[in-house]
């Protein structure tokens, strides 16, 4: 076995337009913009998103427009929208309870950019980035936090990445009932599982391009939703066994984060845990984990700086 190693950053851009976003942004341009898919290059294409994007996220319209404007890029807008990025499926877990988040994400190293960003685009808002301004998963200063994992199923149409969406529910949300209320309208591109807490509750809900947003039996999500897990699925994603383990382990139990079968070694696409998050946003205060050590940020006390962590053993 030999061991694989990844770096994590932590930046802060405050509103966006001082140059610090565009200076980190501008480092991943080059692998970024292929991930725009064909019709986001297109005039027609770029005019499409651009006008969903004002449509349905109205509050970030400025913030859009700061963040085009620092990247100064061809087909930065369209990319910026996230109504027209290639599908990606990522293997997680999660669970919300006693205003606690706890999760651990699973893909391959080199397509995380693992980047923890402190951001005053609209408010305080904590998390960590991906797709350049995106979220996996962040707090803000309301004390609401929000999470995603993928639905497991191959689904896709119109609408925006949830990355962006876990970014705007954080933007412009105060509590879990107003951010469920939200995401009613809303369309999101590929099937995802959200969870969200807040003081004094804790949700997961369904999305996806063919179905209204539904709430799950509890707080808790792997990779299903609604629809019966197939032997197939579930030799390939194990995420009825996470799930079960996950309830059973509960929100303060890191330990069992850190071992399987939450804790994912390399599977044949190269995807594993690459990290833990344990937050508690009516503290404003969120915990990275890793095996053997352990990264505190918060509201109060947010350090830039960076980590290389060890991640599974590669067999």
């Amino acid at each position: 076995m030999r061991q694989e190693h990844k770096t994590f950053r932590s930046i802060e851009v405050g509103d966006g337009g001082d140059g610090r976003w565009a200076a980190y942004a501008r480092t991943l341009w080059p692998e970024m913009e292929g991930l725009l898919t064909e019709e986001g290059r297109t005039p027609q294409g770029a005019d499409r998103v651009g006008a969903l994007f004002r449509a349905h996220l109205p509050e970030l319209v400025p913030v859009l427009d700061r963040l085009t404007g620092q990247l100064d890029r061809p087909e930065a807008e369209a990319f910026l929208t996230h109504a027209a990025l290639r599908p990606f499926t990522q293997s997680c877990t999660q669970i919300g309870r006693n205003g606690t988040l706890l999760r651990n994400y699973d893909l391959r190293p080199d397509l995380c950019e693992g980047t923890i960003v402190s951001s005053h685009f609209l408010r305080p808002v904590i998390g960590m980035q991906d797709m350049l301004w995106g979220l996996l998963d962040g707090m803000n200063d309301a004390g609401l936090a929000v999470s995603l994992t993928w639905g497991g199923r191959s689904a896709y149409g119109r609408g925006f990445s949830i990355l962006l969406l876990v970014r705007y529910l954080l933007e412009t949300c105060d509590t879990v009932d107003e951010a469920v209320g939200r995401l009613r309208s809303l369309p999101v591109a590929v099937p995802q599982n959200l969870t969200l807490v807040d003081p004094t509750k804790a949700v997961t809900v369904f999305v996806g391009p063919d179905m209204s947003p539904t709430p799950a039996p509890d707080a808790c999500a792997a990779n299903h939703q609604h629809l019966p897990v197939t032997d197939e699925q579930e030799r390939a994603l194990r995420t009825q066994e996470r799930l079960r383990a996950i309830r059973a382990a509960g929100v303060d139990d890191v330990a069992a984060m850190l071992k399987p079968p939450l804790y994912r070694s390399v599977d044949e696409e190269g995807s594993r845990t690459l990290y833990t998050a344990r937050y508690r946003p009516v503290d404003g205060h969120v915990t990275y984990y890793w095996p053997g050590e352990s990264w505190q940020q918060s509201f109060g006390d947010f350090t830039p700086g960076s980590r290389t962590v060890t991640l599974s053993p590669t067999i």
